[in-house]
Protein backbone atom coordinates (compact mmCIF):
# COMPACT_ATOMS: atom_id res chain seq x y z
CA UNK A 1 0.00 0.00 0.00
CA UNK A 2 1.49 3.57 -0.90
CA UNK A 3 2.28 5.44 2.11
CA UNK A 4 0.20 8.05 3.47
CA UNK A 5 2.37 10.98 3.81
CA UNK A 6 0.79 13.54 2.04
CA UNK A 7 1.30 17.48 3.00
CA UNK A 8 -1.52 19.27 0.53
CA UNK A 9 -5.29 18.82 1.72
CA UNK A 10 -5.72 18.22 -2.45
CA UNK A 11 -3.42 15.40 -2.68
CA UNK A 12 -4.56 11.71 -2.13
CA UNK A 13 -1.78 9.34 -1.88
CA UNK A 14 -3.59 6.98 -4.25
CA UNK A 15 -5.37 8.22 -7.73
CA UNK A 16 -9.00 9.09 -6.96
CA UNK A 17 -9.94 6.17 -9.39
CA UNK A 18 -8.62 3.95 -6.60
CA UNK A 19 -10.62 5.48 -3.55
CA UNK A 20 -13.34 3.19 -2.56
CA UNK A 21 -14.27 4.75 1.03
CA UNK A 22 -14.27 8.73 1.82
CA UNK A 23 -15.25 9.60 4.98
CA UNK A 24 -16.01 13.56 5.02
CA UNK A 25 -15.32 15.91 7.57
CA UNK A 26 -17.26 18.93 7.35
CA UNK A 27 -16.11 20.65 10.96
CA UNK A 28 -13.36 22.72 11.11
CA UNK A 29 -13.04 22.94 14.78
CA UNK A 30 -11.54 19.13 16.57
CA UNK A 31 -14.68 17.67 17.56
CA UNK A 32 -15.20 14.09 18.74
CA UNK A 33 -16.45 12.49 15.23
CA UNK A 34 -12.76 14.20 13.60
CA UNK A 35 -10.65 12.34 16.48
CA UNK A 36 -12.31 9.28 15.33
CA UNK A 37 -11.83 9.91 11.43
CA UNK A 38 -8.15 11.16 12.31
CA UNK A 39 -7.51 7.69 14.45
CA UNK A 40 -9.76 4.90 12.59
CA UNK A 41 -8.27 5.80 8.56
CA UNK A 42 -4.49 4.53 9.17
CA UNK A 43 -6.00 1.45 10.43
CA UNK A 44 -8.33 1.09 7.89
CA UNK A 45 -6.15 1.05 5.36
CA UNK A 46 -3.24 -0.77 6.97
CA UNK A 47 -6.15 -3.29 6.19
CA UNK A 48 -6.00 -2.88 2.63
CA UNK A 49 -8.97 -0.67 2.23
CA UNK A 50 -8.42 2.78 0.02
CA UNK A 51 -10.16 5.32 2.13
CA UNK A 52 -9.38 8.53 2.55
CA UNK A 53 -10.99 11.93 4.16
CA UNK A 54 -12.48 15.13 2.78
CA UNK A 55 -13.15 18.70 4.38
CA UNK A 56 -11.04 20.74 6.89
CA UNK A 57 -10.25 20.83 10.36
CA UNK A 58 -7.71 17.34 9.05
CA UNK A 59 -3.92 16.54 9.91
CA UNK A 60 -1.95 17.15 6.61
CA UNK A 61 -0.25 13.71 7.30
CA UNK A 62 -4.18 12.24 6.56
CA UNK A 63 -5.45 10.78 3.08
CA UNK A 64 -7.28 13.14 1.75
CA UNK A 65 -9.72 13.87 -1.18
CA UNK A 66 -9.54 17.51 -2.02
CA UNK A 67 -12.50 19.27 -3.47
CA UNK A 68 -10.76 19.28 -7.01
CA UNK A 69 -11.01 15.83 -7.24
CA UNK A 70 -14.93 15.53 -6.98
CA UNK A 71 -15.58 15.02 -11.17
CA UNK A 72 -13.89 11.99 -10.30
CA UNK A 73 -16.64 10.53 -8.51
CA UNK A 74 -18.87 10.56 -11.17
CA UNK A 75 -16.79 7.68 -12.54
CA UNK A 76 -16.75 4.24 -10.32
CA UNK A 77 -13.44 3.65 -8.74
CA UNK A 78 -11.22 0.75 -10.38
CA UNK A 79 -11.78 -1.81 -7.58
CA UNK A 80 -15.35 -1.71 -6.75
CA UNK A 81 -18.62 -0.73 -8.55
CA UNK A 82 -19.51 2.10 -6.69
CA UNK A 83 -17.79 4.08 -3.28
CA UNK A 84 -19.01 4.40 -0.04
CA UNK A 85 -19.83 7.24 1.17
CA UNK A 86 -19.39 7.37 4.95
CA UNK A 87 -21.00 10.62 6.78
CA UNK A 88 -21.27 11.00 10.66
CA UNK A 89 -23.15 14.28 10.79
CA UNK A 90 -25.99 15.59 9.12
CA UNK A 91 -25.02 18.01 6.56
CA UNK A 92 -22.00 14.75 5.24
CA UNK A 93 -25.58 13.16 4.77
CA UNK A 94 -26.87 16.33 3.28
CA UNK A 95 -24.04 16.01 0.65
CA UNK A 96 -24.09 12.70 0.22
CA UNK A 97 -27.63 12.57 -1.04
CA UNK A 98 -27.02 15.27 -3.43
CA UNK A 99 -23.97 13.74 -4.85
CA UNK A 100 -25.81 10.90 -5.40
CA UNK A 101 -29.64 11.70 -6.04
CA UNK A 102 -28.58 15.12 -7.89
CA UNK A 103 -25.72 14.67 -9.65
CA UNK A 104 -26.14 10.94 -10.07
CA UNK A 105 -22.64 9.97 -8.73
CA UNK A 106 -22.16 6.27 -8.38
CA UNK A 107 -22.14 6.76 -4.82
CA UNK A 108 -23.66 4.45 -1.43
CA UNK A 109 -24.54 6.10 1.45
CA UNK A 110 -23.43 5.02 5.22
CA UNK A 111 -24.33 7.15 8.29
CA UNK A 112 -23.10 6.33 11.74
CA UNK A 113 -25.18 7.42 14.33
CA UNK A 114 -24.40 8.72 18.38
CA UNK A 115 -27.05 10.68 19.32
CA UNK A 116 -29.29 9.49 22.24
CA UNK A 117 -32.70 11.33 21.40
CA UNK A 118 -35.68 11.22 19.07
CA UNK A 119 -33.99 12.77 15.79
CA UNK A 120 -36.25 15.85 14.24
CA UNK A 121 -38.10 14.89 11.48
CA UNK A 122 -35.75 16.48 9.09
CA UNK A 123 -32.79 14.31 10.35
CA UNK A 124 -35.08 10.64 9.99
CA UNK A 125 -35.94 11.31 6.46
CA UNK A 126 -31.72 12.01 5.88
CA UNK A 127 -31.48 8.62 7.68
CA UNK A 128 -33.94 6.76 5.77
CA UNK A 129 -31.97 8.02 3.04
CA UNK A 130 -28.88 5.55 3.65
CA UNK A 131 -27.87 2.23 2.59
CA UNK A 132 -27.00 1.06 6.03
CA UNK A 133 -26.13 3.06 8.94
CA UNK A 134 -24.30 2.34 12.15
CA UNK A 135 -25.24 3.25 15.98
CA UNK A 136 -22.52 3.91 18.86
CA UNK A 137 -23.96 2.14 21.57
CA UNK A 138 -27.29 -0.50 21.71
CA UNK A 139 -28.63 3.21 23.35
CA UNK A 140 -28.34 5.73 20.06
CA UNK A 141 -29.24 2.30 18.38
CA UNK A 142 -32.89 2.40 20.35
CA UNK A 143 -33.61 5.87 18.64
CA UNK A 144 -33.87 4.53 15.16
CA UNK A 145 -36.02 3.66 13.35
CA UNK A 146 -34.37 1.66 10.50
CA UNK A 147 -31.96 -1.58 10.45
CA UNK A 148 -28.73 -0.74 11.76
CA UNK A 149 -25.35 -1.84 13.57
CA UNK A 150 -24.00 -1.28 16.36
CA UNK A 151 -20.34 -0.58 16.78
CA UNK A 152 -18.81 1.14 19.81
CA UNK A 153 -15.85 3.37 19.30
CA UNK A 154 -12.66 2.41 20.82
CA UNK A 155 -9.13 3.30 22.22
CA UNK A 156 -5.80 2.89 20.63
CA UNK A 157 -4.18 1.33 23.36
CA UNK A 158 -0.67 2.36 22.26
CA UNK A 159 -1.71 5.64 22.70
CA UNK A 160 -3.41 5.60 25.92
CA UNK A 161 -1.59 3.12 28.07
CA UNK A 162 -0.05 2.95 32.03
CA UNK A 163 2.17 4.43 33.50
CA UNK A 164 5.83 3.44 32.66
CA UNK A 165 7.98 6.40 34.48
CA UNK A 166 8.39 8.54 37.15
CA UNK A 167 6.60 11.34 35.00
CA UNK A 168 3.73 9.69 34.86
CA UNK A 169 3.04 9.28 38.28
CA UNK A 170 1.03 11.82 40.45
CA UNK A 171 4.71 12.89 42.12
CA UNK A 172 5.45 14.82 39.15
CA UNK A 173 2.83 16.89 39.05
CA UNK A 174 3.65 19.20 41.54
CA UNK A 175 0.43 19.46 43.06
CA UNK A 176 -0.28 18.96 47.10
CA UNK A 177 -1.85 15.33 48.40
CA UNK A 178 -0.74 11.67 47.26
CA UNK A 179 -4.07 11.07 44.92
CA UNK A 180 -5.55 12.69 42.08
CA UNK A 181 -8.63 12.47 40.77
CA UNK A 182 -9.64 14.16 37.98
CA UNK A 183 -12.08 14.60 35.43
CA UNK A 184 -11.81 16.02 31.16
CA UNK A 185 -13.45 17.55 28.64
CA UNK A 186 -14.93 21.62 28.46
CA UNK A 187 -16.00 23.15 31.18
CA UNK A 188 -19.81 23.43 31.30
CA UNK A 189 -23.30 22.28 33.00
CA UNK A 190 -23.41 19.53 30.03
CA UNK A 191 -20.40 18.02 31.11
CA UNK A 192 -21.51 17.80 34.90
CA UNK A 193 -18.36 20.28 35.70
CA UNK A 194 -20.40 21.55 38.63
CA UNK A 195 -21.32 18.10 39.61
CA UNK A 196 -18.00 17.02 39.80
CA UNK A 197 -16.73 20.83 41.55
CA UNK A 198 -19.81 19.87 44.32
CA UNK A 199 -18.85 16.92 45.05
CA UNK A 200 -15.14 17.75 45.47
CA UNK A 201 -15.67 20.34 48.06
CA UNK A 202 -17.81 18.55 50.33
CA UNK A 203 -15.13 15.25 49.93
CA UNK A 204 -12.09 16.68 50.03
CA UNK A 205 -12.43 18.55 54.13
CA UNK A 206 -12.30 14.94 54.74
CA UNK A 207 -9.58 13.08 52.76
CA UNK A 208 -6.72 15.12 52.98
CA UNK A 209 -4.65 13.49 50.79
CA UNK A 210 -6.76 13.63 47.51
CA UNK A 211 -6.61 16.61 44.66
CA UNK A 212 -8.78 17.39 42.37
CA UNK A 213 -8.20 18.94 38.47
CA UNK A 214 -10.65 19.21 35.62
CA UNK A 215 -8.46 19.45 32.43
CA UNK A 216 -10.15 20.88 29.39
CA UNK A 217 -11.05 24.61 27.51
CA UNK A 218 -13.42 27.10 28.51
CA UNK A 219 -15.70 28.35 25.81
CA UNK A 220 -16.34 32.31 25.63
CA UNK A 221 -20.11 31.74 26.70
CA UNK A 222 -19.61 29.72 29.75
CA UNK A 223 -16.93 31.87 30.96
CA UNK A 224 -19.21 32.98 33.32
CA UNK A 225 -20.07 29.17 34.66
CA UNK A 226 -16.39 28.77 35.35
CA UNK A 227 -15.91 31.67 37.29
CA UNK A 228 -18.88 30.90 39.71
CA UNK A 229 -17.37 27.77 40.38
CA UNK A 230 -14.13 29.27 41.10
CA UNK A 231 -16.02 31.50 43.63
CA UNK A 232 -17.38 28.65 44.95
CA UNK A 233 -13.72 26.63 45.27
CA UNK A 234 -12.27 29.68 46.82
CA UNK A 235 -15.46 29.86 49.26
CA UNK A 236 -14.80 26.57 50.51
CA UNK A 237 -10.94 27.79 50.63
CA UNK A 238 -10.20 24.48 48.70
CA UNK A 239 -8.33 26.62 45.65
CA UNK A 240 -5.07 24.53 46.55
CA UNK A 241 -7.02 21.71 45.77
CA UNK A 242 -9.62 22.16 43.19
CA UNK A 243 -7.54 22.90 40.16
CA UNK A 244 -8.51 24.15 36.36
CA UNK A 245 -5.65 23.18 34.33
CA UNK A 246 -7.50 23.95 31.15
CA UNK A 247 -6.82 22.59 27.99
CA UNK A 248 -3.42 20.39 28.50
CA UNK A 249 -0.85 20.09 26.35
CA UNK A 250 -1.19 16.08 26.97
CA UNK A 251 -4.80 14.78 28.14
CA UNK A 252 -2.88 11.20 28.41
CA UNK A 253 -0.40 12.04 31.10
CA UNK A 254 -2.46 13.47 32.92
CA UNK A 255 -5.05 10.38 33.16
CA UNK A 256 -1.77 8.20 33.81
CA UNK A 257 -1.24 10.42 36.96
CA UNK A 258 -5.25 9.99 38.23
CA UNK A 259 -6.06 7.30 40.42
CA UNK A 260 -9.78 7.93 39.74
CA UNK A 261 -11.09 9.59 36.70
CA UNK A 262 -15.10 11.06 37.25
CA UNK A 263 -17.36 11.62 34.10
CA UNK A 264 -20.21 13.35 35.57
CA UNK A 265 -21.82 14.63 32.10
CA UNK A 266 -25.70 15.07 32.22
CA UNK A 267 -25.53 13.85 28.33
CA UNK A 268 -23.00 12.73 26.02
CA UNK A 269 -23.20 11.72 22.38
CA UNK A 270 -21.09 8.51 23.06
CA UNK A 271 -18.30 9.68 25.56
CA UNK A 272 -14.85 8.18 24.95
CA UNK A 273 -13.12 9.74 28.38
CA UNK A 274 -14.02 6.61 30.63
CA UNK A 275 -12.57 4.55 28.42
CA UNK A 276 -8.79 6.57 27.79
CA UNK A 277 -8.90 6.32 31.57
CA UNK A 278 -9.59 2.65 31.99
CA UNK A 279 -6.86 1.93 29.03
CA UNK A 280 -4.22 4.14 31.10
CA UNK A 281 -4.80 1.86 34.41
CA UNK A 282 -7.01 4.67 35.80
CA UNK A 283 -10.41 3.54 38.15
CA UNK A 284 -13.80 5.19 36.69
CA UNK A 285 -16.58 6.61 38.26
CA UNK A 286 -19.20 7.70 35.54
CA UNK A 287 -22.84 9.01 34.92
CA UNK A 288 -24.93 6.83 32.61
CA UNK A 289 -24.67 9.79 29.81
CA UNK A 290 -23.85 8.76 26.46
CA UNK A 291 -22.43 4.89 26.18
CA UNK A 292 -20.88 5.32 29.34
CA UNK A 293 -22.94 1.92 31.14
CA UNK A 294 -22.17 0.01 28.15
CA UNK A 295 -18.15 0.29 28.71
CA UNK A 296 -17.82 0.59 32.06
CA UNK A 297 -18.19 -2.87 34.08
CA UNK A 298 -18.31 -3.43 37.62
CA UNK A 299 -14.79 -4.71 38.19
CA UNK A 300 -13.53 -1.56 36.78
CA UNK A 301 -15.36 1.52 37.94
CA UNK A 302 -19.05 2.42 39.49
CA UNK A 303 -21.58 3.73 37.36
CA UNK A 304 -24.68 6.52 38.85
CA UNK A 305 -27.57 7.92 36.71
CA UNK A 306 -26.71 11.32 34.75
CA UNK A 307 -27.55 14.73 37.35
CA UNK A 308 -27.79 12.88 40.32
CA UNK A 309 -25.28 15.23 42.41
CA UNK A 310 -25.69 13.00 45.72
CA UNK A 311 -24.87 9.39 43.81
CA UNK A 312 -21.74 10.96 42.19
CA UNK A 313 -20.78 11.90 45.41
CA UNK A 314 -21.33 9.15 47.31
CA UNK A 315 -19.48 6.63 44.82
CA UNK A 316 -16.75 8.87 44.67
CA UNK A 317 -16.52 8.52 48.45
CA UNK A 318 -16.37 4.54 47.94
CA UNK A 319 -12.62 5.09 45.82
CA UNK A 320 -11.39 8.24 48.08
CA UNK A 321 -11.74 5.93 50.82
CA UNK A 322 -10.19 3.37 49.70
CA UNK A 323 -7.00 4.11 47.04
CA UNK A 324 -6.43 -0.07 47.10
CA UNK A 325 -9.90 -0.31 45.13
CA UNK A 326 -9.15 2.26 42.96
CA UNK A 327 -5.87 -0.09 42.16
CA UNK A 328 -8.01 -2.71 41.83
CA UNK A 329 -10.81 -1.39 39.63
CA UNK A 330 -7.72 0.38 37.53
CA UNK A 331 -6.39 -3.12 36.79
CA UNK A 332 -9.70 -4.41 35.89
CA UNK A 333 -10.58 -1.80 33.51
CA UNK A 334 -7.44 -1.83 31.52
CA UNK A 335 -8.22 -5.76 30.80
CA UNK A 336 -11.97 -4.97 30.15
CA UNK A 337 -10.46 -2.08 27.39
CA UNK A 338 -7.81 -4.18 26.05
CA UNK A 339 -9.97 -7.14 25.74
CA UNK A 340 -13.07 -5.66 24.26
CA UNK A 341 -12.60 -1.67 22.85
CA UNK A 342 -9.10 -1.87 21.25
CA UNK A 343 -9.38 1.08 18.35
CA UNK A 344 -8.40 -2.20 16.01
CA UNK A 345 -11.83 -3.87 17.17
CA UNK A 346 -13.69 -0.87 15.41
CA UNK A 347 -12.34 -0.67 12.62
CA UNK A 348 -12.34 -4.13 11.55
CA UNK A 349 -16.25 -3.98 12.39
CA UNK A 350 -16.51 -0.89 10.07
CA UNK A 351 -14.87 -3.08 7.26
CA UNK A 352 -17.28 -5.59 7.37
CA UNK A 353 -20.42 -2.77 7.20
CA UNK A 354 -18.49 -1.90 3.69
CA UNK A 355 -17.71 -4.92 2.80
CA UNK A 356 -21.28 -6.23 3.34
CA UNK A 357 -22.39 -2.98 1.52
CA UNK A 358 -19.66 -3.62 -1.77
CA UNK A 359 -21.76 -6.87 -2.01
CA UNK A 360 -24.70 -5.66 -2.35
CA UNK A 361 -26.60 -5.58 -5.42
CA UNK A 362 -25.89 -2.23 -6.87
CA UNK A 363 -29.57 -1.44 -7.53
CA UNK A 364 -31.03 -1.77 -3.77
CA UNK A 365 -31.99 1.35 -2.52
CA UNK A 366 -30.60 3.47 -5.22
Amino acid sequence: MKSSDSSSPDIVPDPVSNVEVIAPNFKRKLSGVTSTIVQLIPLQRANGLNIVAMGPGLPDSLPKLGWCSLPGLWLKPSTKPFRIWHARRNNEMVAGILMRHVLRMKLRLLFTSAAQRDHKPFTKWLIRQMNAVIATSAKSGSYLKVPHTVIMHGVDTDMFHPPVDENDRFAASGLPGQYLVGCSGRIRPSKGTDLFVDAMISLLPRYPEWTAVMTGRTTVEFKSFEQALREKIALAGLQDRIVFLGEVPDVRLWYRRMTLYVAPSRNEGFGLTPLEAMASQTAVVTSDAGAYAEMVNRAAGMVVPAGDGLALEQAIERYLADPQKCAEAGKAGLDHVRANFPLQNEAAKILSVYERLFATDVRTRS
